[in-house]
C-alpha cells in the first residue's frame, strides 16, 4: 500500500472554508476524510508527492493521518503564520505518524520529533529512518487562514 503525503494551504470567510480550502490544495477535498491514530502498517511505501494523486471518485471515503493548523484574522495581528507538521519514523516492519502545529514552525517541527522519540520508546519495533513534511500558511487580516499535512493510506473507498 502507498500512503502519499500530500500539503496545502488555503484562505476562505470561516475557519472551515479555509480549511477545505487547504485540502482542496493538498488534493483530497473531494473525499470524505476518515482519520486514524498514527501507526505505519509495516507493508506501506510512504510517497511524498505535495499534491496527492487521483485517489478514486469524489465522496469517497479517504482514510488519512493529518496535521491542520488555522488562524483567524484576527490572529494576522499576532502572528505571521500557521504551520502544521506531519513527522513519520519507519523501518522494517510498523512505523509511526506524529502531527503538530502552531505559529512557530520550527517549534512545531520539534514537537513532532519529541512525539516520535517518545513513540519509539514504547515500542520494540525497529526504526531506521525519520521524516518531517510541514505546510505555513501566512495569515491574512481579511480571511482565515489554514494549513494541512495529510498522510493519505491507499486509494479511497466507497462509503456503502
Amino acid at each position: 500500500m502507498d500512503i502519499h503525503i500530500a500539503d496545502g494551504v488555503g484562505h476562505g470567510p470561516t475557519e472551515l472554508a479555509a480549511y477545505d480550502a487547504a485540502l482542496a490544495d493538498a488534493g483530497v477535498g473531494d473525499f470524505n476524510l476518515v482519520t486514524v491514530s498514527s501507526v505505519v502498517p509495516a507493508d506501506a511505501t510512504i510517497r511524498v508527492v505535495g499534491t496527492a494523486p487521483d485517489l478514486g471518485p469524489a465522496g469517497n471515503r479517504l482514510t488519512v493521518v493529518q496535521a491542520h493548523a488555522a488562524a483567524s484574522p484576527d490572529d494576522a495581528h499576532e502572528t505571521d503564520g500557521v504551520t502544521a507538521c506531519l513527522g513519520w519514523a519507519t523501518g522494517p516492519g510498523p512505523g509511526l505518524f506524529y502531527e503538530a502545529d502552531g505559529t512557530d514552525a520550527d517549534a512545531a517541527r520539534r514537537t513532532v520529533r519529541e512525539g516520535l522519540d517518545a513513540g519509539r520508546d514504547l515500542r520494540d519495533w525497529t526504526f531506521d529512518a525519520e521524516e518531517t513534511c510541514c505546510a505555513t500558511v501566512e495569515t491574512d487580516e481579511s480571511a482565515y487562514a489554514a494549513a494541512v499535512v495529510v498522510a493519505a493510506y491507499g486509494e479511497s473507498e466507497p462509503i456503502a
